[in-house]
């Protein structure tokens, strides 16, 4: 590996980790278009595999403040986070039977569709005392099990964390705060990441090395934009709309380049 490769690499992950800490989420979207037209990872299984051990190891490491916080509602999450794993495993399978140009082109749709979804305003709940208790299973669990498992098979089929899946997932099923969602999703993040990569690992998709060098520029990128997120706090709004235009010009670029 390359220096030029080292440095790329450890830019990705900075980049991810800044809009991680500037927006909430929806960094590790970014993960596998930088793998493959910034890092240079020729195999798009390969940028997916090794996408998902780094979005993993980022999601655990958020999940520990946020639990802290009591943000975070666990049998919801684990619920949740059990129906994921089943749709991940398959989810992942599908992914790795698939040409990786055209699996690249419907990530990139994949990307325009979430850019659009993050200019529609975020609605909060109204329930920030929902419990999943025997006395409250029967409405949730019907709603959390499909919706988990659905989430899942998404995210294991395109390597991602599906935090902006999961996120109104959670609110839809059982109308949480939205920062409460935003805490609760990191269990299953963690556990759909863990998930899809455990798959493309044992069929040898995953750039170890490569890993490291993004979870250390996810470091960089936090500590830069953690204070940095404080200082722009009241323009939060249109640093996701930013960041939505963003995310809707690269699935644009990949869907072309894939497409050419």
């Amino acid at each position: 590996m390359g220096p030029e490769t080292i440095l790329a690499a450890i830019a990705a992950g900075s980049a991810i980790g800044l809009v991680l800490a500037l927006v909430g989420g929806g960094g590790s979207i970014l993960a596998v278009p930088l793998l493959v037209y910034v890092v240079g990872v020729p195999s798009p299984h390969a940028a997916i595999g090794t996408a998902a051990v780094a979005v993993a190891l980022n999601a655990a490491s958020s999940l520990a403040g946020h639990a802290r916080s009591g943000n975070v509602k666990w049998p919801c999450a684990l619920t949740f986070a059990l129906a994921g794993v089943f749709g991940s495993a398959l989810g992942a399978e599908a992914g790795k039977a698939m040409d990786g140009q055209r699996l690249l082109v419907l990530f990139g749709a994949l990307m325009v569709i979430v850019g659009l979804s993050m200019l529609r305003p975020r609605k909060t709940a109204d329930n920030p005392d929902v419990r999943l208790e025997r006395s409250t299973a029967s409405v949730l669990l019907p709603r959390l099990i499909p919706t988990g498992f659905s989430v899942g098979l998404l995210a294991g089929f395109f390597g991602i964390g599906g935090g902006f899946l999961i996120v109104p997932g959670l609110v839809i099923a059982t109308r949480m705060p939205l920062r409460v969602a935003v805490g609760t999703s990191l269990v299953v993040v963690t556990a759909l990441g863990l998930t899809t990569a455990t798959s493309y690992a044992l069929s040898g998709y995953v750039d170890w090395p490569l890993v490291g060098l993004m979870v250390i520029g996810g470091i960089i990128g936090a500590v830069t934009g953690i204070p940095l997120g404080k200082r722009l706090a009241a323009r939060k709004r249109a640093m996701e709309l930013g960041f939505a235009a963003l995310v809707i010009a690269i699935g644009g670029y990949v869907i072309c380049n894939g497409l050419a």
